[in-house]
């Protein structure tokens, strides 16, 4: 008796779980990302370890601006299984919101290497390798000069020739020259700030998943970071022989060009960071006009801004179009919200960038079914179903298009969509949309007069409705079922 109890409480245990699963990602999915994380963290109390739980509160983080929380979920997905690729992308996402470019980007590689099919790694490979050149500046278009403007390799990639008081210690490796031997501290005064900088480029050589990648150029990490080395050894050379202040002054000059782009970089992307967790906060807060108020401000200095002071400014654009497009929604103003959100779907073509672009069909679909044009929303959303990445988004995808089709009478289309919407849904055990697929499936053949197969899927979708302990459904789908079974018997 005590094992049936107990296997009675784990099945109890077991669905709860699954329900609140399903009631947070489709939180996530409204953009309702606190309700969602509630929804996630009460999961989590019944299934501490879960990595999938992890990884889709780490989500939802992100969203919110709370990127250490967003770093710290992603990391426990991680603890038992560090091949995690979902643990893998969220880590890098999180590591680069919060500025740590090169860190993101040894596990974009990572997650890259596992999943080399997933445009997501390939993508933010990219955008980092971006973001460190816009930080510090191109290697490639630096060139080492006798004033002191010091660098490893210049126009076109070749190696730059060394100047005359360098030249002496670099001799070619036939003459077998030694170094100077050094100890380490002595090492550390010399290179003063870039000590650091030597530090983490040979724990970076350690990384044989990053170093074996390659840049947009097809030059090899590896051998990028083999010259850095060998160049941050030939200056210590070089200032061993040179008065202490002439080093220090040298490598103060160096300090203060490399950082003028990164720290303005960092103030545009501080600033921003901050307003888009600002208008997430009130657009889920439910204050529109507050929304609409602060992104409007927001995208007027963004637009003054060069793409040099913000590298993805096309990016950011967009991401703001499409908090206007939605506070305009909430405020029952859907022709200009159409507008913004069209702009966003329009830079998020210009970006090539397949998460902004799905963002932008997504809500000019929503703002076409508010103004009841179902035909449009079908043509917007058919043209997302390619970019669709969880198959959660999939199955409401597949019942919204479906529904739109019912209620434009084509009863056969829908119960395609509807049929399609079932089979995602069965495959992720989600018992809320198990229910509305079998809904829909059941509705479109109560039309086109298949009775039986009518009959199956309400039947279908009562139990579910059961599960869920859903009463106001429970009675819907009864009377409905009733109507059915009287067209059977006729």
């Amino acid at each position: 008796m005590a094992n049936i109890d107990a296997d009675l409480e784990d099945q109890q245990s077991k669905g709860v779980f699954a329900t609140l699963m399903a009631d947070g990602k489709w939180m996530y999915q409204a953009g309702e990302y606190k309700k969602a994380i509630d929804s996630f963290t009460e999961a989590l109390a019944l299934k501490p370890s879960d990595k999938q739980c992890f990884v889709a509160r780490s989500r939802c983080y992100l969203k919110m601006g709370g990127f250490d929380n967003a770093l710290r979920d992603a990391e426990a997905s991680l603890k038992r299984d560090n091949s995690f690729f979902e643990g893998l992308y969220l880590k890098a996402e999180a590591l680069y919101y919060m500025g740590e470019f090169e860190f993101a980007l040894v596990f974009y590689h990572r997650g890259h290497k596992l999943r080399p099919q997933m445009q997501e790694f390939r993508l933010g490979i990219q955008k980092a390798q971006e973001a460190i050149e816009n930080s510090v500046g191109s290697p490639s278009n630096v060139k080492l000069e006798i004033k002191g403007d010091l660098s490893f390799l210049n126009i076109g990639g070749e190696r730059a020739k060394p100047i005359a008081a360098i030249q002496n210690l670099t001799k070619e490796k036939n003459q077998k020259t030694e170094k100077t031997p050094k100890s380490e501290k002595t090492t550390k005064q010399l290179l003063g700030e870039f000590y650091s900088d030597k530090k983490y480029l040979e724990n970076l050589m350690k990384d044989e998943d990053l170093i074996e990648g390659t840049t947009k150029s097809g030059e090899k990490v590896k051998d990028i970071i083999q010259r850095c080395l060998s160049y941050l050894d030939t200056c210590t050379e070089f200032w061993h022989q040179e008065k202490p202040t002439s080093a220090q002054e040298m490598r103060q000059k160096f300090m203060q060009e490399k950082c003028t782009k990164r720290r303005n970089s960092a103030l545009s992307s501080g600033f921003l960071l901050k307003s888009l967790d600002e208008i997430d906060r009130e657009f889920m807060s439910g204050n529109a006009e507050g929304t609409l108020k602060k992104a409007e401000e927001v995208m007027k200095m963004v637009q003054r801004w060069s793409e040099k002071e913000v590298p993805n400014k096309k990016e950011v654009l967009g991401t703001l179009h499409s908090c206007i497009g939605n506070a305009l929604v909430d405020l029952g103003n859907m022709d200009k919200a159409l507008e913004h959100h069209q702009k966003d779907l329009e830079l998020a073509k210009q970006c090539k960038l397949p998460g902004a672009l799905s963002r932008a069909l997504d809500n000019i679909g929503r703002v076409y079914v508010r103004n009841e044009e179902f035909a449009e929303a079908i043509q917007v959303w058919e043209k997302k179903l390619p970019l669709v990445c969880s198959d959660l988004e999939k199955t409401w995808l597949l019942h919204e298009i479906g529904l739109c089709y019912l209620k434009l009478d084509h009863h056969e289309e829908a119960r395609d969509y509807g049929v399609r919407s079932v089979a995602a849904a069965d495959g992720i055990a989600d018992k809320k949309w198990q229910l509305n697929a079998n809904v829909l499936v059941a509705q479109s053949e109560l039309k086109l007069g298949n009775y039986e197969s009518c009959v199956t899927h309400f039947e279908r979708a009562l139990s579910y409705a059961k599960l869920l302990e859903d009463d106001s459904a429970m009675d819907a789908i009864e009377k409905a079922l009733h109507e059915a079974k009287q067209h059977l018997t006729q």
